[in-house]
């Protein structure tokens, strides 16, 4: 089994063009699955992003683990491979672009689930509690809205 250090050592020692190349292919590969998980949330499908998150998860690592390769030969990689920095540099804003938006449409689905799942607890505790009259002769009120035993998982 290979240690964490003999993967480090075995990406500082690649070529530089292959490095970035390398780091190139990850980082495209990052963008469109975040499109992809961007644009399935933004059609409501969220049951469907499960594989696409894990895929995005693992690309991220993989991604990170070349970053800090490349930050750590920088001085080599623009000597020897200047042309394919380029094209990293404008490939992270690409993917920084993209994560922005997948950020906002994750909180955008994340804060209509508290809202519609707050709905429900209402609408449940509402119609539990009890309608009474009270001495005046008007229908008292329980001051908890909210229905009791209604979990709200929050991970999105």
């Amino acid at each position: 089994m290979i240690t964490a250090a003999e993967r480090l050592a075995a990406l500082d020692n690649l070529p530089a063009t292959e490095l970035c190349r390398r780091a190139l292919s990850v980082l495209d590969s990052l963008v469109t699955v975040m499109n992809e998980q961007t644009t399935m949330l933004r059609a409501g499908r969220f049951r469907e992003t499960g594989p696409v998150t894990a895929e995005k998860t693992a690309l991220a690592q993989d991604y990170v683990g070349l970053v800090r390769s490349i930050q750590r030969q920088t001085g080599r990689l623009l000597k020897e491979a200047p042309d394919d920095v380029r094209l990293l540099r404008a490939g992270h804003e690409r993917l920084a672009t993209q994560m922005a938006e997948n950020l906002r449409v994750l909180a955008t689905a994340r804060t209509v689930t508290d809202e519609i799942l707050t709905d429900v607890a209402q609408a449940v505790g509402e119609r539990s509690q009890a309608k009474t009259y009270g001495a005046g002769g008007e229908v008292t009120q329980n001051r908890a809205p909210l229905a009791r035993g209604i979990a709200i998982n929050r991970a999105l």
